[in-house]
């Protein structure tokens, strides 16, 4: 009784081991695109994206912070459903929010934590990236200075900078419109 009762979990643990992936699974992607209050209000609204939380990511010290980021770059790591939107579509996506011929950040904020990158989680997802980069590339007939990355680990920023722009509207536009970053990705993309 008892070897056959072994068999049978055996038998159910190779076949869930075997399984595709349930549905609905969710993924996570890490970007880094110049400030990232802008970089999480604007790409949150993209179909397929579940949640947006703003960070810190590709540095090398541990526990960065607003006040002390060096080396870092100010990220957002964005969960998606792969079902909606695929990784390549949602590199595609996060270009079409950011100037990414700039290399020395975005618009108005400028230095080294403010540089654009795409941090791939593994081989597969950093030669999508990079096919989606050279796309970019020939559509601006330009370089495109948004660096390729691998894995990062993310660090969560404060709870303050999560989601700003919701809870501080009125602050938010007035930087926005000050940094006159619409206007600037208008130029780029001409958006309307």
């Amino acid at each position: 009784m008892k070897t056959r009762l072994f068999a049978a979990i055996a038998a159910t643990a190779l076949m869930l081991s075997n399984a595709a992936p349930a549905a609905g699974a969710l993924k996570t992607a890490v970007f880094a695109g110049g400030c990232f209050w802008s970089a999480q209000h604007d790409i949150e609204h993209t179909a397929g994206v579940k949640d947006v939380v703003v960070g810190y990511a590709g540095g090398t010290g541990k526990t960065p912070s607003y006040d002390n980021h060096e080396g870092f770059l100010e990220s957002i790591r964005v969960t998606y459903d792969p079902a909606v939107i695929s990784y390549p579509q949602l590199v595609n996506a996060f270009f079409h929010h950011i100037d990414p011929t700039d290399p020395n950040g975005q618009i108005c904020d400028q230095g080294s934590s403010y540089r654009t990158a795409v941090f791939a989680a593994d081989a597969a997802e950093k030669a999508q990236a990079e096919q989606v980069k050279a796309q970019i590339g020939k559509q601006l007939g330009t370089n495109v200075r948004t660096m390729v990355l691998g894995p990062t680990t993310f660090w969560m920023g404060e709870g303050y900078h999560q989601h700003y722009a919701d809870k501080n509207p009125v602050n938010y536009m007035a930087y926005r419109v000050g940094c006159g970053r619409d206007r600037a990705l208008r130029t780029i993309w001409g958006k309307g």
